[in-house]
């Protein structure tokens, strides 16, 4: 009895430690950025600029085909400056969706995008964009339009910008889609969004064979906001209010538009030339690769000269074929059997 209670005193004493917490799980965490960035009450361009912008103009159409409904743009004045604003617009119900097309952009969006950009620099204005889709749209009628080639022509057309381009990324930035309207000199990501050559889902399928392995392939392809700002990929990442951007969509606004005014400041100041080869030195430098030097002299091969190589394909010519003379081969098998016999007749 008095051990006993001598033990409950030194326990008392000194408390047994508690058990050290176990390590997050990194693929739970990614996951659930993935999970906050599709958030149907996340804010889109339209609502952030609501909150961004004092004044907006949107226009429509890329005057080739018709107005996708997946890219929104036109003019803003954001605090001092007026700029051109491209985004992606998805919807925050299912018939809004529909008529968005889930923000994935057929050709025409991305057309109207590239007028958007040539008309940003014909007046001198810096560009801003907004970027969230799971990816261009897929569908028969995008690829009979030229989604791929709109996709390579708006990327072009923002590396030869010679006006500063600001990217935001606020959601889902995925493959070609996202980066058709997110080759800037400087790119933004909120928090919990994400940026990937392609869907976890599709990555999982491709390489598990089934979608159900998207949270492994969405932390093998380091698509966080977080691995993308240590990648090299993304600049600065913006911090969201309270459980995600859902929550309070005006102060995410504000939070952007601090930084957003930040580099636009600093941009401004660049010359146009300067900002071009800036842009190209960025993308060009993205990715880890090792600069071997020259190699070793390669061995020089002898060729044969003209002469050489038809005296070569005569005697060819003449093994295969031989000369026909009178109706007989000259030079060829029946010409080695005729000699044989008349050595024999001579013997």
């Amino acid at each position: 009895m008095v051990d006993r209670l001598l033990g409950l005193a030194k326990q008392a004493e000194h408390p047994p430690q508690a058990a050290p917490a176990a390590p997050p799980d990194p693929r739970a965490t990614v996951w659930a950025s993935v999970q906050l960035a599709r958030n149907p009450r996340r804010p889109h361009t339209l609502e952030l600029l609501a909150e961004l912008a004092s004044e907006f103009a949107e226009l429509h159409g890329d005057r080739l085909f018709g107005d996708d409904g997946a890219i929104v743009g036109g003019l803003a004045r954001i605090d001092r400056f007026r700029v051109v604003v491209v985004g992606h617009q998805k919807g925050s119900d299912t018939e809004e969706n529909i008529r968005r097309n889930f923000g994935m952009a057929k050709p025409e969006g991305f057309r109207k995008a590239i007028r958007l950009f040539e008309l940003a620099e014909r007046f001198g204005l810096p560009v801003v964009t907004f970027v969230d889709t799971p990816g261009a749209y897929p569908g028969a009628e995008a690829e009979e339009r030229g989604v791929a080639e709109a996709i390579a022509r708006s990327i072009g057309a923002m590396t030869r910008l010679r006006v500063p381009i600001v990217s935001v990324i606020t959601g889902e930035g995925g493959s070609g889609g996202a980066l058709a309207i997110a080759a800037g000199d400087v790119v933004i990501a909120l928090e919990n969004a994400v940026y990937s050559v392609i869907s976890p889902e599709g990555c999982a399928s491709i390489l598990w064979r089934t979608p159900e392995k998207a949270a492994d392939a969405a932390l093998a392809m380091r698509m966080s906001a977080r691995d993308q700002q240590a990648l090299g990929v993304v600049d600065v990442v913006v911090s969201e209010p309270g459980e995600g951007a859902h929550v309070d969509p005006a102060e995410t606004a504000r939070r952007l538009r601090a930084v957003i005014i930040e580099y636009l400041t600093t941009l401004a100041a660049t010359p146009p030339d300067e900002l071009v080869a800036l842009r190209a030195r960025r993308y060009r430098s993205l990715g880890a690769f090792q600069d071997l030097g020259p190699g070793p002299e390669p061995t020089p091969v002898e060729r044969p000269g003209l002469a050489d190589r038809l005296r070569r394909a005569f005697e060819a010519g003449s093994r295969t074929l031989g000369d026909t003379i009178g109706g007989r081969t000259v030079g060829g098998r029946d010409q080695r059997e005729d000699v044989g016999r008349l050595q024999e007749d001579d013997e």
